[in-house]
């Protein structure tokens, strides 16, 4: 099924997570949004070149809007990763997927749907339970402006998720979203390098690139590009809540890389989340399969949406 691709993006985002926080030790955030994008810019203009494929979009405010919550939200959860604890960074951002509920139950109440799909919100809401049980998120009370930050971000993710879907459902590819996300990406980075603080009296400062440093911000590009190409297909033709869902999973694959490169230590806890997040991303996806073949009959699978509340 199609919500699978968020595996895919969930581990290469991950992969990028250890590149920001290696290279956050060389530039500063501003430029490694900057720098990201760039790359995602080259690496899909490069692909679009090779295919014959064409960048023109008859949708520039959907795509300026997405660019903009999406850059937003990616801005202020950098900054999070670096004044909060990683696992509260993690964790508040991780509540994406529970706004994303919240967003389409709202939304279905309104319109007056009858049906809600109560089994995928309590799966989401069990997968938070077991992000909680892994990371077991802990911080000062100095730290609570940024925790709200971090806790926005996660907000502004599902407002930019939802906008992936609608322009999925306006017909546009997965490269043409991740191309203009990726220009917006890189003019707000570049814009915030030179409106940083202090930038205007002593002059703009950009960090000189090390063979280490390029590296990391070529990976950072990379692995971005793959994710965000994994995850817009994921929303534009799986099941939203399932998809939303899945995503959980990177915070298991962040935790393998800790161990990997770090030596974290994972106690019973960490290892009862990890579980817990797993179980319930199957338990998700088994619903989803069930709720198409019964309703395949009166609904046309073909339609991605149809399902949708």
């Amino acid at each position: 099924m199609q919500s699978l691709w968020m595996l895919l993006a969930t581990l290469v985002f991950s992969v990028m997570g250890v590149c920001v926080k290696l290279a956050s030790a060389y530039y500063s955030t501003a430029e490694i949004v900057m720098y990201r994008g760039l790359v995602g810019m080259l690496a899909i203009g490069a692909l679009v070149l090779l295919r014959g494929d064409s960048l023109a979009t008859r949708f520039p405010g959907h795509h300026l809007w997405r660019g903009a919550v999406g850059v937003t939200s990616l801005w202020l959860w950098f900054y999070a990763i670096a004044h909060l604890p990683l696992s509260m960074a993690m964790t508040l951002n991780y509540m994406s997927p529970i706004w994303i509920a919240a967003i389409l139950f709202v939304g279905g109440w309104t319109r007056g749907a009858l049906r809600f799909e109560w089994g995928l919100l309590a799966a989401i809401l069990t997968s938070f339970l077991g992000v909680t049980l892994l990371l077991q998120p802990a911080m000062q009370a100095s730290q609570w402006a940024s925790a709200l930050i971090a806790l926005g971000s996660g907000m502004l993710s599902a407002l930019a998720y939802l906008q992936v879907r609608a322009l999925g459902k306006l017909g546009e590819p997965e490269f043409r979203v991740v191309f203009y996300f990726s220009v917006v990406g890189m003019l707000a980075g570049f814009g915030g390098t030179l409106l940083a603080p202090g930038a205007v009296q002593h002059g703009t400062v950009w960090h000189t690139h090390t063979s280490t440093g390029f590296l990391l911000l070529l990976g950072v590009g990379l692995t971005a590009t793959i994710a965000q190409m994994a995850m817009t297909r994921a929303y534009r033709l799986g099941k939203m809540l399932v998809t939303a869902n899945l995503q959980y999973t990177g915070i298991v694959f962040s935790s393998f890389w800790g161990v990997l490169l770090w030596q974290d230590v994972l106690g019973l806890e960490g290892w009862l989340g990890i579980a817990v997040i797993l179980l319930s991303g199957l338990v998700a996806t088994w619903y989803n399969t069930r709720n198409i073949q019964t309703t395949g009959a009166a609904r046309p699978v073909s339609d991605p949406i149809a399902t949708e509340i």
